[in-house]
């Protein structure tokens, strides 16, 4: 399923690769027309590690018993495993902000992201995640910068991309944002497919979603991406961003002209 972009939070090498969770899910379609949620981004294995037998379990170092609960969203619990884990680790300082900041303790969640930054300062990743911070206070232009820092060590981050897209719809900079998001695809086509692991508070609720929807319809057209296409117009038509002139009239959707499902679409607007 694909969402209007979440913003991620990155964890480096560790137990799950990219996690998102939109924080108000809309309607199972084949893309979900939403505003993208927020994206933790960690450099590890996509899989949840098995639960391990009582044996193994007394066997595990704090880190890695803190990456257990974390991947079984026990936020608490992953936060006191860390706090024994070495404290020289980036990697630790980052995860345990991410258990942070699924707890909605943003100051504490800041707080890890900048000691793991320090102890690698050249870490994209982080930089993603403290920019998901100042998003959620709606400090844009702090964020703004953090995105930026952070493309140039990762340039290629379909999650970073997304991220720094949605920010700039935020902002009302929808035509940036939507290249941002044509970026992420290039990178990754499957970068607004689905989602599952973790979530911040969505940073959208009282935004223009009827304009960030119609830009991710333009997104989803350019990359052959009919079907989302069309599903991000009936929310922005059902929003009253944009009327079906506009649409018709718009050279971005000619590839959808002609197709059922987008002359179904502009024929029930027409009905009384």
């Amino acid at each position: 399923m694909c969402r209007i972009a979440a913003f991620r939070l990155l964890l480096p090498s560790a137990i799950f690769a990219t996690l998102a969770v939109a924080s108000q899910l809309v309607a199972q379609m084949v893309f979900a027309a939403q505003i993208p949620a927020l994206q933790i981004s960690q450099q590890a294995p996509t899989s949840v590690p098995r639960q391990p037998d009582v044996s193994q379990s007394l066997q595990l170092t704090p880190e890695e018993r803190g990456n257990m609960l974390l991947a079984e969203k026990h936020y608490q619990a992953a936060v006191e495993a860390y706090k024994k884990a070495p404290q020289n680790s980036a990697d630790v300082w980052n995860r345990m902000g991410i258990a942070y900041q699924q707890l909605f303790n943003v100051n504490e969640a800041l707080r890890c992201f900048q000691v793991s930054l320090k102890l690698n300062p050249r870490n994209g990743n982080v930089l993603n995640n403290i920019g998901t911070i100042y998003v959620s206070l709606k400090n844009y232009h702090t964020a703004e910068g953090y995105y930026r820092k952070a493309l140039k060590l990762e340039p290629h981050s379909a999650a970073i991309l997304k991220n720094y897209g949605t920010e700039l719809m935020l902002r009302g900079k929808y035509k940036q944002g939507g290249q941002m998001y044509a970026e992420a695809i290039a990178e990754d086509p499957t970068a607004f497919q689905g989602s599952s692991g973790f979530s911040i508070a969505d940073p959208t609720s009282t935004r223009d979603r009827g304009a960030m929807n119609y830009y991710m319809a333009k997104t989803c057209a350019r990359a052959g991406m009919k079907v989302a296409a069309i599903d991000y117009l009936r929310r922005a038509l059902s929003e009253g961003y944009v009327n079906p002139q506009k649409i018709i009239a718009d050279d971005e959707f000619a590839s959808l002209r002609g197709t059922p499902d987008f002359e179904k679409l502009l024929a029930a607007q027409k009905r009384p």
